[in-house]
């Protein structure tokens, strides 16, 4: 069993809850045993649903911030609101908001966007995609959102939706799902404990993100001064002597490395095939995978299988598709994030928001020019060549001047494998960390589940917590 990823005294707070005393069958499959002294009542016969909207003849000019589903995740936001006008708003940006309120999404309900409105959330008009859930007096508003964004509820949502690709719930079944209330001083209680945990299991992961991406930086510098022969990796110190590269972000170089185009180190470099050479009849579940810059992760491809073509169509493509060695290039986007073909990858198609770099291995190695391709000095240099009109872009031409220097080929073999252990390195330490950023997530997903639907009692630590707080202050 993975040890606590808590400080000790925050997990002996989470840990050993008690059970309630007495329990009672709510009769409703996801309640299960509840509370004996909680209600179960349907949503609508406890809360309030949409009550107010955007009339029609609302005034064009009427500014407010807007929230569609995109923008919400399972009790956050992912984006702020957007602000706009209600005479350039679309249609469905038509439900008012109000501090307290709960909007839980009723269209693609798989998203499991859940959010809880907090104290001075004024101004906000969400999707009619979103059912707005009011609490009435005599109830915890906060309690409410921490209900609706629990994994029994959310998976009631679900198994309730109809429809596979746009699953959604009709709001006369939301109304009528059952829940289980508790009195409002337990409400209170359980939203006290529930913030309590949710404010440290935030400051534990924010405190390990952080960590990350400093290890991140640290192995980025490293692999930056091997790449740019600031540092000999056989020997821990500068080379002993060194030349001016003529290129900004190269500087000086060793002496012996020599410079040359992006151009004259491959014996390729083009873009994947125009849009329009691909039509949506030629797509295959299972197909032949296109790779886009959305699928280059870590210096490796992660294909979507579902962005494919049939094999026809990829032999007609043949020129695009990809070997093992090839480099693939995102030209969009993050412009200049690049990875490697593997041999299991041979064959794939080269999408039309890539460049496929095909490097001569007489003088680079496919392993070497992906840590050149990589580091921040190439990916900054792109980034300036790439910027256009309205979005960065590149291209072949662009990327074919971009001036590298190589040291030789066994030198290459060298400084690859210095990186691959720095990255193995950062790799195990930085994995241990995502595994307890998980675990967090885990620990608060259950307990939410488990305290809002009456399985573990918390009034008394509730009490302690708030004992200690005030002796504290």
């Amino acid at each position: 069993m993975e040890p606590s990823p808590l400080p000790e005294a925050d997990a002996a707070a989470m840990a050993n809850l008690p059970a309630y005393a007495e329990t009672r069958d709510s009769g409703v499959e996801w309640l299960g045993e509840v509370p004996a002294h909680w209600e179960v009542r349907r949503i609508k016969d406890w809360l309030l649903l949409n009550q107010t909207a955007l009339p029609e003849d609302t005034d064009p000019k009427y500014e407010f911030r807007y929230l569609d589903i995109g923008a919400v995740q399972t009790g956050n936001l992912v984006s702020e609101p957007q602000r706009m006008r209600f005479g350039a708003s679309p249609s469905r940006a038509r439900r008012v908001l109000r501090s307290g309120d709960t909007i839980v999404s009723t269209v693609r309900t798989y998203l499991k966007a859940v959010w809880h409105v907090p104290t001075g959330g004024t101004g906000l008009v969400a999707s009619t995609g979103f059912a707005v859930l009011t609490p009435p007096a005599e109830t915890e508003p906060a309690f409410v959102g921490y209900l609706c964004r629990s994994q029994p509820f959310t998976d009631c949502v679900m198994a309730q939706s109809v429809g596979v690709a746009y699953p959604a719930i009709p709001e006369t079944k939301l109304a009528a799902v059952p829940v289980t209330i508790p009195p409002l001083a337990e409400q209170t209680a359980i939203v006290n404990f529930l913030d309590y945990v949710d404010r440290r299991i935030r400051r534990y992961i924010r405190a390990k993100e952080k960590l990350i991406a400093l290890l991140e930086e640290q192995k980025q510098a490293v692999i930056h001064q091997a790449v740019t022969g600031q540092i000999d990796v056989r020997t821990g110190r500068p080379y002993p002597a060194y030349k001016d590269s003529g290129v900004e972000w190269l500087g000086k170089v060793p002496v012996h490395w020599y410079d040359l185009t992006l151009g004259k180190a491959s014996t390729s470099i083009q873009t994947g095939p125009f849009g329009s050479q691909l039509h949506a009849n030629e797509y295959a579940d299972g197909g032949v995978p296109v790779i886009n810059p959305s699928h280059l992760t870590a210096g490796t491809i992660s294909p979507d299988h579902s962005v494919a073509v049939t094999e026809r169509k990829a032999a007609e493509l043949s020129r695009h598709r990809l070997a093992p060695g090839d480099v693939v290039m995102a030209r969009r986007g993050e412009v200049g994030r690049s990875a490697l073909v593997r041999p299991s990858e041979a064959d794939w198609v080269c999408g039309t928001g890539s460049l496929r770099v095909r490097p001569s291995q007489a003088v680079c190695s496919p392993e070497y020019l992906l840590l050149v391709l990589n580091s921040s000095g190439s990916r900054g240099a792109l980034e300036l060549a790439s910027i256009g009109s309205t979005m960065s872009n590149l291209n072949a031409e662009i990327v074919s001047r971009l001036r590298i220097c190589l040291p030789p080929l066994p030198e290459q073999v060298v400084i690859t494998e210095f990186c691959r252990g720095i990255t193995d390195r950062h790799s195990a330490a930085t994995d241990g960390r995502r595994r307890q950023i998980a675990l967090l997530r885990e620990l608060r997903t259950r307990l939410i589940a488990d305290v809002v639907t009456g399985k573990l009692a918390v009034r008394a630590v509730a009490k302690r917590l708030a004992d200690s707080r005030s002796h504290t202050t």
